[in-house]
């Protein structure tokens, strides 16, 4: 299952309801999204886990643009852990998906 998704993304996906994200992980549907959902989000509400709601919206905004950066530069064959290892080193919040794709061929060409 990871993957197919980062831990963080995974954490955030539960801990906003976000279904839809959980979904499209191999072999999950909604049932088991809904039930990953309920069984887990207590326990990933711990103190360090807690985050403003601010800071959640935003997290979620920049990994939609993110998650299309990734699948955009995987369809061009790059593998997800060579995408992700790329966009550690950028600064992906205030981009839009056109120029982080550009920022992570960039990288990835070197």
């Amino acid at each position: 299952m990871l993957s197919e998704i980062s831990p963080s993304s995974f954490a955030l996906a539960v801990i906003s309801d976000d279904v839809s994200k959980l979904v499209k992980i191999p072999g999950v549907g909604k049932k088991t999204a809904a039930r990953i959902i309920l069984e887990l989000k207590d326990k990933l509400k711990t103190e360090d886990s807690i985050e403003k709601t601010e800071e959640v919206n935003v997290a979620i905004e920049k990994d939609n643009n993110t998650g299309e950066a990734i699948a955009a530069l995987q369809v061009l064959g790059y593998t997800r852990k060579e995408i992700e290892k790329v966009f550690e080193k950028i600064d992906t919040k205030n981009l839009e998906l056109e120029e982080i794709i550009k920022q992570g061929l960039k990288y990835l060409g070197r």
